[in-house]
């Protein structure tokens, strides 16, 4: 089992990931702006080298956003999906545009892609890569890395701050089941 203790750890954690490294440059080759490739990518990765895991654990899908007001058209996303899979076949895309999902998602329009990020359901979830001009991987986290890095499964301050949110949050931590995946995590059902 590895410990993680920085964000540095995470990206270096990344960086030696082959599978994670041809992800992340895919995506940039479709040069989206405000792209990242966000949630259980990252979470997953960081949990199965914490949990000392020698196998990756499948996930759902390999989500991918971007922020463009231009263009709010959900096609967009689904050309952009089959463009992934031409790249790397296999793999579970999933590309949505923030500019539009504040509507999908019956919240207040967001501001950014990272702004989109900082309201995602968990805050182990609320973080997000991608390769910069030199492809160097830079990691956003809004609420910081500590939950992750200590296995602690909370809400993000803004699912905190509604009744109608934390219910959602609530049956998210039911469906997903993720402490039958990692044993480890300790949820925080507030």
């Amino acid at each position: 089992m590895m410990i993680i203790r920085s964000e540095l750890d995470i990206i270096r954690l990344i960086e030696k990931d082959l599978w994670m490294i041809e992800i992340l440059q895919a995506v940039k080759s479709l040069e989206l702006p405000d792209s990242w490739v966000c949630a259980g990518f990252v979470r997953s990765k960081v949990w199965d080298t914490m949990h000392g895991f020698k196998e990756r654990t499948p996930i759902p899908d390999v989500d991918v956003i971007y922020f463009d007001k231009e263009n709010i058209n959900e096609l967009e996303e689904k050309i952009l999906e089959d463009k992934l899979r031409e790249l790397i076949p296999n793999i579970p895309w999933s590309v949505k545009n923030q500019a539009r999902m504040h509507v999908v998602n019956n919240f207040p329009p967001y501001l950014s892609s990272i702004d989109a990020i900082s309201k995602f359901p968990e805050t182990v979830t609320a973080l997000g890569v991608k390769l910069d001009e030199v492809d160097k991987v830079i990691l956003i986290a809004p609420h910081g890395i500590a939950d992750v890095i200590n296995l602690e499964l909370k809400p993000t301050p803004f699912f905190v701050g509604s009744h109608d949110l934390m219910e959602k949050y609530r049956n998210r931590m039911i469906k997903k089941r993720w402490n039958s995946i990692w044993p480890m995590i300790k949820i925080n059902r507030i």
